[in-house]
């Protein structure tokens, strides 16, 4: 497929200063998250496009409140924006596409005070083709995660270029936190005990997919002293607990140490849930005690209320390096009740 410059259809900006009179540009029009952003000449994002065999002009989606249209242009500029290479963009146009499915919940993510952003989650044989990380400072930058931090921040740059997506206009939230930036992780399959992810969603095994799911921020939970899984777990329920009751959708990442104790075990996946289900458990009364639930009904105060609607609630995935007793809660906005996770297959990888 090969495309002219006459097939992109966004505004042209015609620059003859330098580089730096172009960075400046960008952040006088607000098209930056505030960090400095590779400049979309037409070559660039014509090159992207054309990795995914796409029309420019083809809609992915209208978003329902603002009418803003979200094109595979669009989503490519934000990735040249962002500094992916050209052969990151199906992953990039598939998280799209996951982010603006109606179950996804695209201008309640966007606009909420709890201040989410969408994290994305990279399965399968795409991880190691392009570099995805999975294992030391899984959430954090580095120089060896180049797919990780571009792939997320092209999500975000969609968002502010878009959807206009600034602090103040559409982005109501009230603290953010620091994934509004760049939110992406891959799963560490090869280290786990259990199937992976997306496999566990019915895709096969020698697929790639993307798995989308507005997010808040991980909580790290320090286990040292326990070695088997009831431990473990004590100690999640402890933190799950804090995140308040009645969770549609939570992730637990389990960091490769404490994956161990599972693996000897013998635990499977929904072993842990249910464990972890019972486990973080209060009564109606004690949840309303700490403003997590309103007053229970007269005669009520005893019913126990979880933590989790269900077993099938709790997500696991294994990701972070060896050598620490770190694993992390990741809530879902709004409890995952009104916006749900979206798994796609990426194509053409």
């Amino acid at each position: 497929m090969s495309l002219q410059r006459e097939s992109l259809l966004s505004n042209r900006v015609e620059l003859t200063g330098s580089s730096e009179d172009a960075f400046e540009l960008y952040y006088e029009k607000g098209w930056t998250d505030g960090l400095p952003v590779i400049p979309p000449t037409e070559e660039r994002v014509l090159r992207f496009v054309e990795a995914v065999q796409r029309e420019p002009g083809e809609v992915l989606s209208t978003e329902p409140v603002r009418g803003r249209v979200i094109t595979v242009e669009k989503v490519a500029i934000a990735a040249v924006m962002a500094g992916c290479l050209p052969e990151y963009m199906p992953v990039v146009l598939t998280a799209a596409e996951c982010m603006v499915q109606p179950e996804f919940s695209l201008h309640g993510t966007s606009a909420s005070t709890a201040g989410s952003a969408p994290l994305i989650i990279v399965n399968g044989p795409v991880r190691q083709e392009l570099g995805f990380a999975s294992g030391h400072n899984l959430f954090g930058p580095g120089p060896d995660r180049r797919a990780n931090a571009t792939v997320g921040r092209a999500i975000r740059l969609l968002l502010v270029n878009a959807l206009q997506n600034h602090p103040g206009i559409l982005d109501r939230s009230t603290l953010g936190h620091p994934g509004k930036y760049s939110y992406c992780i891959a799963e560490d399959e090869e280290s786990s005990a259990w199937e992976p992810l997306h496999v566990e969603k019915g895709f096969p095994g020698e697929s790639s997919t993307v798995s989308v799911g507005a997010s808040l921020g991980p909580v790290q939970i320090d286990i040292r002293r326990g070695n088997t899984p009831e431990a473990l777990l004590t100690a999640v329920a402890d933190q799950l607990l804090g995140l308040g009751p009645q969770h549609r959708e939570m992730i637990l990442v389990v960091c490769p140490e404490h994956m161990g104790f599972f693996r000897d075990a013998g635990w499977g996946k929904q072993q842990v849930r249910e464990f972890l289900f019972q486990k973080a458990c209060r009564s109606a009364q004690a949840w309303s005690d700490v403003f997590k639930a309103e007053v229970p009904e007269a005669g009520r105060e005893d019913e126990p209320i979880h933590a989790l609607r269900s077993p099938e609630s709790l997500t696991l995935l294994s990701g972070g390096g060896p050598g620490g007793p770190w694993s992390a809660l990741v809530p879902r906005w709004s409890k995952g009740i009104t916006a749900a996770t979206v798994t796609r297959q990426i194509p053409g990888v």
